[in-house]
This record gives structure tokens, sequence and C-alpha cells, in this order.
């Protein structure tokens, strides 16, 4: 069996504003103690985008946690169902979360939300 590309190029991620709001009104959203899940379905592929509000913390604390979650999406990229578009917000708790605590929450999210393949 081949290895899976677990590169997380750029194309993958939602970047324009315009994408963001688009999961934003038509997507449905799943809510937990360290981030908020929005999730959009009947797009073209998997796509990811990360939020993280100035309520979080400073810039350095703000760029750890969208790392962390990046770095988990990169990881169960392909876990989940095609044509999904995913939107992380990250909740103030989330600052001082372990990466192991919000790739727990995150799957958990994830679950609740049916994106992940059987």
């Amino acid at each position: 069996m081949p290895a899976k590309n677990l590169s997380f190029p750029k194309r993958r991620r939602l970047t324009q504003q315009t994408e963001f709001q688009r999961v934003k009104d038509r997507g449905r959203v799943q809510r937990g103690r360290l981030m908020l899940l929005s999730v959009l379905s009947e797009q073209d592929e998997f796509r990811a985008g990360f939020v993280t509000s100035r309520k979080v913390g400073g810039a350095v604390v703000r760029n750890r946690v969208r790392r962390r979650l990046r770095e988990i999406a990169r990881k169960h990229q392909h876990e989940i169902v095609d044509g999904t578009w995913v939107v992380t917000i990250a909740l103030v708790p989330a600052a001082r979360a372990s990466s192991t605590a919000l790739e727990d929450e995150w799957l958990r999210l994830a679950k609740r939300a049916s994106i992940l393949a059987p």
C-alpha cells in the first residue's frame, strides 16, 4: 500500500474572506470547549481554514494555536470526506490547552459533524 502524502499545501487552505464567509453563512457549527468547527459540504475538495481572534492572546500565542490546529488538520486530512470545507475557530481556553487536548476536541467535533470517512 503506498504511503499517503501528508503535505498540507496552501491550496488546501481557505485564505479568502469570501470563503470563510461562505462557510459561516451556509455551513453548520459544532461547538466545543476549546474551539468551534464550522463545516460546509458539497464543495470540490477538502480545504481548511483557521481563525484565532485577539481574545485568544498576543501574536505569538495566536500563531502557536493556529500552527497546532493546522497540524491537526494536516494529520487527519485523509480521513475527512472529500468536498468538505472546515473552518476551525479557536476559543480563549485553546491558548492554554495542550496539543493532545486540541486534537482530541477537534476529532470529537469532526465526528459529531460527520465529516470523518468510515
